[in-house]
């Protein structure tokens, strides 16, 4: 899909400034800096069922409800901060994903105990570096892979919730996993470049 400044982009970005904005920067690009992999871990999970754009508009709202992601803070979030957080209207206000959070917060505080850091176990799952795909429609891009549910499977073995294969899928491909962006959006050249150096 050709934009306004003609570079070609995967048609989900779409028009709106924010999807165009995440897409240009942030989608693909490898992240391993276990904060911003456990924000996007948790971001995911708010998303399931939902439109990421609907998480993207929110993001700032969830940033201070979750106290910037501080994993060590969330996990000692208590009924009185879930119940303040269920009154919240600039995030998505779901039980299970307020207390899949805090469960997962403690998940990931322990794993880091054991293992000393979140990113060497996450990118295990795909060889340590980004698998580059060939996609040329957005209908080539499978909803869940292998190693999306090798690594659901070992998130919610650890204690992680809302970690379903899909969800993982979408947090590989946002923090650089998987380069999925397709083989005519101006993206996926500059990150595959980017891989191979």
């Amino acid at each position: 899909m050709a934009s306004r400044d003609r570079r070609r982009r995967c048609p989900w970005a779409g028009d709106d400034p924010l999807y165009v904005a995440y897409h240009d920067t942030e989608w693909g690009v490898p992240l391993r800096d276990d904060l911003a992999l456990f924000e996007l871990l948790l971001l995911e999970g708010f998303q399931a069922g939902l439109a990421w754009i609907t998480i993207l508009r929110k993001r700032e709202a969830f940033r201070r409800a979750f106290d910037g992601f501080d994993p060590a803070r969330v996990a000692r979030f208590g009924p009185a901060r879930i119940a303040r957080l269920l009154g919240d209207a600039g995030i998505v206000r779901h039980r299970g994903k307020i207390e899949g959070a805090v469960a997962s917060a403690r998940a990931f505080l322990r794993l880091r105990d054991e293992l000393g850091k979140f990113a060497p176990f996450a990118w295990d799952f795909v060889g340590g570096k980004p698998l580059v795909n060939r996609r040329r429609t957005v209908a080539e891009v499978p909803a869940e892979t292998e190693e999306s549910r090798a690594l659901s499977k070992a998130l919610r073995a650890r204690g992680f919730a809302f970690v379903g294969p899909k969800s993982c899928y979408a947090f590989m491909q946002s923090s650089g996993m998987v380069n999925d962006h397709l083989v005519d959006c101006f993206r996926y050249r500059e990150l595959r470049e980017l891989s191979a150096s």
